[in-house]
């Protein structure tokens, strides 16, 4: 046989689309070339699969060897595509059964040894493969990993002769299995619930605690505004602790960003990534020759922290403003569009002044009115309107800290939260956050005293309309807190407290 087809998959954002590996032996001068839109890494695999094929003890073919991988418009990148291509030259030279090769699929790197080793994206081939019923055979290191998904049946295996002896039991040629994995479901799906950090850590702040249950409860974005020292990152930190657990597709989905960015993460706990004020914009939203997700796709069904908001650059902030309102970020290169989703909660935090402490009575603010203008001024007034709630956290004297009551714990809240998230699911089919101005009409009807009085705050805060919309949103949670069917004049009076 001098013709051999494998299937692998290519990894483009969170897709993997289907590759086809076609192995063509024929005569004339020894060579190697492959062909379909490969990339770097890619084209150095003819290297590593020879070294890779002569230390296991197999024969590299002294012929012309031609390898088309179809479709040819996909580009290809990664080291991914080693064992396929290996499996390929196998079957192609009759080293193994090509018969044998039918109902699987093959992704890995190999080593010069023919050890295999672990790539990215694991978790978003298994999901594709899912749909062809085939088996998958990967590395062992990431074989748990795809096994996460259900209906799946992962072979992990640690090297290219262990791949081959499993081909060889399924031929029938050897009865001498090798050792590998096999899985056909995750040992467990569960999400996590168990955070080191809660919210009873934080002693005093009652008004920007309720904020922070109002957020929870509504996946809503808030901006902590107060001097150095008053709590603003600690409860920040504690809003994953208070958020419902995430649902099975929710963590799988969280877990496929991670695997495609190659950082580990631990399956079903809500992220949390705070971000320093020197990140560049690239970081923040992804890219790269080859696209990473960023910060914003990090964050996804988490909470992204942006400490000392008015210190970052002013184009690496207004790179939210689209993924905020679409909560997916689409980066564009030369040969690819690749799309993430960026649904997270946005939690900033900033001083009042560059001293910090503008309007403390406990300290005494060195800063000209200027500099203040300035220093708040850095933050652009699109991306301000789009926070729903700003929240003023002062600093607490020692003397009332210490005296301070235990707070309610973070399950206590979470409970609550819960609740609130149901009965707005029971209404609406989706969180308060993500109602459109078409459904907040619907599901947000104001009586004539409620209408009266956001007319007057209207005309006084000077809202703008998305101001209008979010104000309404707030409205609803705050409701939903409280158990009530319509958004009363308290709800709403809340809500207009925190713009």
């Amino acid at each position: 046989m001098s013709f051999a087809k494998i299937f692998t998959r290519s990894v483009v954002g969170l897709h993997a689309p289907s590759v086809l590996v076609e192995v063509h032996l024929s005569q004339g001068m020894p060579s190697l070339t492959i062909v379909g839109l490969p990339e770097a890494a890619v084209r150095e695999s003819k290297d590593r699969v020879r070294s890779a094929l002569i230390n296991s003890d197999y024969d590299f073919p002294s012929r012309r060897l031609t390898i088309n991988l179809a479709p040819a418009d996909l580009p290809k990148d990664g080291s991914r595509l080693d064992l396929p291509i290996a499996m390929g030259i196998l079957a192609a030279s009759g080293q193994v059964d090509e018969s044998a090769l039918d109902g699987f699929e093959f992704v890995g790197e190999l080593a010069l040894n023919g050890d295999l080793r672990p790539v990215s994206g694991a978790l978003s081939v298994a999901r594709a493969v899912k749909a062809t019923g085939r088996t998958l055979i990967l590395p062992k290191e990431n074989a748990a990993e795809a096994a996460r998904v259900a209906g799946v049946k992962v072979i992990g295996a640690d090297s290219l002769t262990a791949v081959c002896r499993h081909l060889d039991v399924v031929s029938g040629v050897s009865n001498n299995q090798a050792d590998l994995i096999a899985l056909s479901e995750s040992v467990s799906t569960t999400a996590q619930t168990s955070y080191k950090l809660d919210l009873s850590d934080v002693k005093g702040q009652y008004h920007a605690r309720r904020a922070l249950e109002i957020a929870a409860a509504g996946g809503h974005s808030m901006l902590f505004k107060g001097s150095p020292g008053s709590g603003k990152t600690l409860m920040a930190s504690r809003l994953p602790s208070i958020l419902p657990p995430l649902t099975d597709d929710e963590a799988l989905e969280v877990a496929s960003i991670y695997s495609v960015a190659g950082i580990a993460y631990e399956f079903g706990v809500r992220p949390y990534r705070q971000c320093h004020h020197t990140m560049s914009a690239i970081a923040l939203s992804g890219g790269g020759s080859r696209p990473k997700p960023g910060e914003i796709s990090l964050a996804h069904k988490g909470v992204l922290f942006l400490d000392e908001l008015p210190e970052f650059d002013r184009k690496t902030l207004e790179v939210m403003r689209q993924p905020i309102e679409s909560n997916e970020i689409v980066i564009s290169r030369a040969n690819a569009q690749v799309t993430y989703p960026a649904e997270f909660q946005l939690i900033a935090a900033m001083n009042p002044c560059p001293c910090g402490y503008h309007g403390d009575p406990s300290n005494r603010c060195r800063c000209k009115p200027d500099q203040v203008r300035r220093y708040q001024d850095k933050i652009s007034g699109p991306l301000l309107d789009r926070i729903d709630l700003h929240i003023h956290v002062p600093a607490m004297p020692l003397e009332d800290l210490q005296n301070a009551p235990q707070g309610e714990s973070s399950d206590v809240v979470r409970e609550r939260v819960i609740g609130a998230r149901n009965f707005a699911l029971r209404r609406q089919g989706k969180a308060n956050n993500e109602l459109s101005p078409s459904e907040i009409d619907t599901h947000i009807p104001l009586g004539a005293t409620e209408k009266q009085l956001f007319t007057t705050a209207q005309s006084r805060l000077n809202l703008s309309a998305r101001s209008y919309h979010r104000v309404l949103r707030v409205a609803r949670t705050i409701a939903d807190l409280s158990g009530a069917e319509r958004v009363g004049t308290s709800h709403l009076a809340e809500a207009l407290s925190y713009r």
